[in-house]
C-alpha cells in the first residue's frame, strides 16, 4: 500500500477533514492529521488488515515558534509484515501567555510504546497528553520548573543551591 492508498484509505474511513495536509518533499511524506483523529487514526492505522501499522518507532514533540506558536507531535508509524513506514504529524497554535500546557490526545491506548516517548515529549517540551495513564517527568527531576526543548525557556542561574553553567 502506497503514501495515496492510505490517505485516501483514511479519507473514506473518517471523511475529508481527517487530513489537514501533506509534506511530500522530504525523504519520508507525512500526513498533516487532525489533532482531534489522531487517535482514532492511529487504530484504524493499527487494526486495518491493510496497512497493519504495528509499531510506533517514535514519537517527538516540537516547537514550531512561528507566528501562531504552533506545537506539534510526530509520529514515525511502522508496519513490520508489510515493510512500509509512514509518519503523521498534528499542530496545532498555542497562545504565547498561557498559563496551561499545549495539549493532545494521547496515543498509549493504541501503541503502549507512546507511554514513555509521551513522558519525554512533556518533559523536556511541556506537552501535555490527555488521558496518558502515568504523565510525569521522565529525565528531569520532579522538581525542576519548566521545559528546557522550549524556545522560551530560561535556563536557571541555580539549581538546588548548585550553579548552572
Amino acid at each position: 500500500m502506497m503514501f495515496n492508498d492510505i490517505k485516501l484509505l483514511l479519507i473514506q474511513k473518517f471523511g475529508e477533514a481527517v487530513i489537514t495536509g501533506e509534506e511530500t518533499g522530504g525523504l519520508q511524506p507525512a500526513l498533516l492529521i487532525n489533532p482531534d483523529d489522531i487517535v482514532a487514526v492511529c487504530l484504524e492505522l493499527r487494526n486495518n488488515p491493510k496497512t497493519y501499522f504495528d509499531f510506533l518507532s517514535s514519537l517527538s514533540g516540537v516547537h514550531y515558534n512561528d507566528e501562531n506558536n504552533r506545537y506539534g507531535v510526530v509520529y514515525h508509524l511502522a508496519s513490520i509484515p508489510f515493510k512500509l513506514q509512514l509518519t503523521l504529524k498534528i499542530s496545532k497554535p498555542y497562545n504565547r501567555e498561557s498559563t496551561e500546557l499545549p495539549e493532545f490526545k494521547s496515543v498509549t491506548s493504541v501503541y503502549r510504546t507512546a507511554d514513555w516517548h509521551e513522558r519525554e515529549t512533556y518533559d523536556l517540551l511541556g506537552i501535555f497528553f490527555e488521558g496518558h495513564p502515568d504523565l510525569r517527568r521522565i529525565l528531569l527531576p520532579d522538581d525542576w520548573e519548566g521545559f528546557p526543548l522550549r524556545k522560551d525557556y530560561q535556563i536557571a542561574e541555580y539549581y538546588k543551591g548548585i550553579k548552572i553553567d
